[in-house]
């Protein structure tokens, strides 16, 4: 950074990654600025935000909430300006007001303006796992493009970033393990996962997360998901991409090279760290997270091989990352419908993973062209999934 301030534009401000970042921001403030913050349609938590942190500009997605989002900050006597929509977003991550752009939109919203920082050139702290499942090809080639830099935000990406700091190192890359809590249900057989609830799928053993993210953990389609990120992320090859369950989760992921080296990336799990790396790197700063007491861990670091028979959705995302094209897109939709359905107690904890496999069978990879070709594949997905279980075709 050589002294100079990153500004900053946190795109899904008001999400907990967003919170995240902007604490990170807020350590530093002669090193970094939140120059702009967007939103979904939280109007009152976004202005809440805007007068804690004073950005130059707040964009809320909701057109709706334009008129409320303009009068707030009138009220409040803040200079900041007041956008709506996906275009004025596009333009303030793509122009001069940001240099830097914490990217954590959830779901395919986040995709539009991810892609205008890529092809900008900016630092992307990659929080929004759709941007690479339903698009990787796409944005990396953006990115390549315009030279942009992106810092991947999830842990265990974030991990494998900074055990590949230079091209010599993956010049030497042997594979990369991904670590996997292992989830609820860790050590459970296949049979014994028919009849689980929807509470039982929730109830994550190391920290609280929302109802998706927690049921994609307990089926291991979220290490799948992880799996395909690091794919595009890194450039290689599904043969050269392994899982192992950790279940302190406090290895987050390690990168092994030709010459017997491991090297392994340890720390509290709180994304702090990783969005620290991200607004600073190559540099460290303080983030707010303490250090790793081992000792006051357990003193100890298991591992084990994942179980695919019991949790075939990460046998589906390896299977989809070989199909390449759209493969990966009908995946993430078909898995989105069946969580959802679970969640809705309408299917069974098992029948996710096998709406997950009939509905890749149904619709076979084409090119992943263009954004509209993902967006007709992510559709049509959707449509199949949610005929199956109406037709209560599936059966787990």
């Amino acid at each position: 950074m050589n002294g100079e301030q990153r500004t900053v534009a946190v795109v899904g401000a008001t999400g907990s990654i967003g919170a995240s970042a902007l604490d990170v921001i807020a350590r530093h403030p002669a090193r970094l600025r939140a120059s702009v913050l967007a939103a979904g349609s939280n109007v009152a938590a976004l202005l809440q935000l805007c007068a804690i942190h004073r950005p130059r500009h707040a964009v809320i997605a909701s057109e709706a909430a334009y008129a409320a989002l303009r009068d707030g900050l009138r009220d409040a006597g803040l200079d900041t300006q007041a956008h709506c929509g996906d275009a004025a977003l596009e333009a303030l991550v793509s122009g001069d007001e940001c240099d830097t752009v914490v990217a954590a939109i959830v779901g395919a919203a986040g995709l539009p303006s991810t892609l205008a920082a890529a092809r900008a050139g900016k630092r992307i702290l990659l929080a929004n796992k759709e941007s690479l499942v339903l698009a990787g090809e796409l944005l990396m080639a953006a990115a390549h493009a315009g030279g942009a830099t992106i810092v991947p935000v999830d842990s265990e990406h974030n991990a494998i970033f900074q055990c590949l700091p230079d091209a010599h190192a993956h010049a030497g890359l042997k594979r990369i393990i991904l670590t996997a809590s292992g989830g609820p249900f860790r050590g459970r057989t296949r049979a014994s996962l028919a009849d689980v609830s929807v509470e039982q799928a929730v109830a994550h053993p190391k920290w609280s997360m929302g109802p998706k993210i927690s049921v994609d953990s307990a089926t291991l389609m979220n290490k799948g998901l992880e799996v395909i990120e690091a794919h595009h992320l890194f450039g290689v090859g599904r043969d050269r991409l392994d899982v192992l369950v950790h279940p302190q989760s406090l290895v987050h992921s390690l990168v092994e090279f030709v010459d017997g080296s491991t090297l392994a990336q340890l720390g509290l799990p709180d994304m702090r760290t990783a969005l620290a790396v991200g607004l600073a790197w190559p540099e460290r700063i303080a983030s707010g997270v303490s250090g790793l007491d081992l000792i006051a861990q357990g003193g100890r670091l298991d591992f084990e091989p994942p179980d695919l028979d019991a949790f075939p959705c990460l046998r589906l995302a390896y299977a989809a990352l070989d199909a390449g094209g759209t493969a990966t897109a009908v995946l993430n939709a078909a898995n989105e419908v069946a969580v959802s359905a679970f969640l809705q107690r309408r299917i069974g904890f098992l029948a996710i993973p096998a709406l997950v496999e009939h509905t890749l069978a149904a619709l076979p990879a084409t090119p992943a062209t263009s954004l509209a070709a993902l967006y007709e594949a992510d559709r049509e997905a959707r449509r199949i999934a949610t005929v199956a279980i109406a037709d209560k075709a599936i059966h787990a």
